[in-house]
């Protein structure tokens, strides 16, 4: 299908660029520009190249999409910026509710809620796209930067987001993903795969986050997750204070987490460079550990037990040292002493027991854990009282995950 090329007017551009006019003119004219961005949202037809030139852009309402087949390309993540620092209607800056959606190379900056949202659509693909909350970490930040949920073929890359009060980069409920070369910086949590299934998370850095690389399963969703590679990522000193809205599911993840696994099954992290994170890490939980637990009904198939963690191959130094949480200092240091420090390791020790043979789950749902410095279960179904650091019950190996293919490849 030949592409229909459209481009915003260039004398709205120069307006909106012009840093001369008086504030009447500029407010006439990023008003023009928003005007004329929407109705070329409106009036986009399958193949459809929306073209944004260099600029710096104040819009006061969010955006949306509709149509399939629609692109959106800046002249890039730092050329092209889309400021909604003044929004006063609609709570994402973009809205996409279609298939066959590229966006590429500009900035979206200031929303008052979640950033760029793509709504049940086949076939994503994000490259090359800045998200950020300017005055950095805040509960008042929008929650999530790169918001692909309920979405299938999913690509997000060469990405940057900094500064959201939930996720940074979140995929929720879809399937077939791949997330490689971003990077997430100071938001409470850095990458998020939540009950989502085929997810390849690679060549990403995660730093200065509340928690780096996140995979969950949240009861009461569309679907369970499971079948998730963290590997190749650089994740290290995720230590800023948790700024999520109270009642977010991950405000109860402490600072200082690098790479973390909540009730998701079939997790394989490996060839990872991970450093520096206070509390822990590597940390692998259930449900039972959130602050979700005891507040919410749950639906009786949910799975609140991770199963089938396969974590070995990684490159593991420092981290442990200052744990979040009264409940962790004081298991640090009944464990370690004043002066030690968590393992690369922490598991809060929930199994499933219905399925325990001989204090072992079943092989295939095992956690198996190789080249690390130690483990500390923590003992959370007793309330931290018989914490144990063996080793031996993670000394086995798990079937290791195909990689995910996209189909159609997408090309950028």
């Amino acid at each position: 299908m030949r592409k229909l090329l459209i481009t915003i007017a260039l004398g709205a551009v120069l307006a909106g660029c012009s840093s001369s006019q008086t504030p009447t003119a500029q407010s006439q004219s990023d008003a023009s520009f928003e005007s004329k961005l929407q109705q070329q949202l409106l009036d986009a037809k399958p193949g459809s190249v929306i073209e944004i030139p260099a600029g710096h852009y104040s819009l006061k309402r969010g955006l949306s999409l509709r149509t399939d087949g629609v692109t959106i390309r800046g002249a890039g993540m730092d050329k092209t910026v889309l400021s909604f620092k003044g929004q006063v209607v609609g709570p994402e800056g973009l809205l996409v509710n279609a298939n066959d959606f590229t966006i590429e190379n500009l900035a979206i900056e200031d929303t008052k809620g979640d950033a760029l949202k793509i709504n049940q659509g086949k076939n994503i693909t994000i490259h090359g796209v800045r998200i950020e909350w300017t005055a950095g970490p805040q509960t008042t930040n929008g929650a999530y930067g790169l918001y692909p949920v309920k979405t299938q073929n999913v690509l997000v890359e060469d990405s940057v987001v900094i500064g959201a009060s939930d996720a940074g980069i979140y995929v929720g409920q879809s399937q077939n993903i791949i997330v490689r070369r971003n990077r997430a910086e100071q938001n409470v949590a850095g990458i998020e795969i939540e009950n989502s299934i085929n997810a390849d998370v690679y060549e990403n850095t995660a730093t200065k986050n509340t928690g780096g690389i996140l995979v969950f399963n949240m009861p009461n969703l569309s679907q369970a997750g499971h079948a998730s590679r963290v590997f190749k990522n650089k994740v290290f000193a995720n230590n800023t204070g948790n700024f999520a809205a109270k009642g977010a599911a991950v405000a109860s993840v402490p600072a200082g987490s690098g790479v973390v696994v909540n009730s998701n099954d079939k997790v394989e992290i490996f060839d990872n460079d991970i450093a520096d994170n206070q509390t822990a890490n590597l940390i692998v939980a259930s449900y039972f550990s959130t602050n979700y637990y005891n507040t919410r009904g749950v639906a009786p198939d949910y799975n609140p037990y991770p199963k089938g963690i396969y974590i070995y191959g990684n490159r593991l130094t420092g981290g442990g040292d200052s744990p979040d949480g009264l409940k962790l200092k004081t298991l640090k240091t009944a464990v370690y002493g004043l002066s030690g420090r968590f393992p690369d390791v922490l598991w809060d020790g929930y199994s499933d027991p219905k399925d325990l043979v001989n204090g072992l789950p079943p092989p295939d749902d095992r956690i198996c854990i190789q080249d690390v410095n130690g483990v500390l279960n923590a003992d959370g179904a007793h309330d931290y009282k018989n914490p144990s650091t063996g080793t031996k019950p993670y000394q086995c190996t798990l079937p290791k995950l195909p990689p995910v293919v996209l189909n159609p490849e997408p090309k950028v």
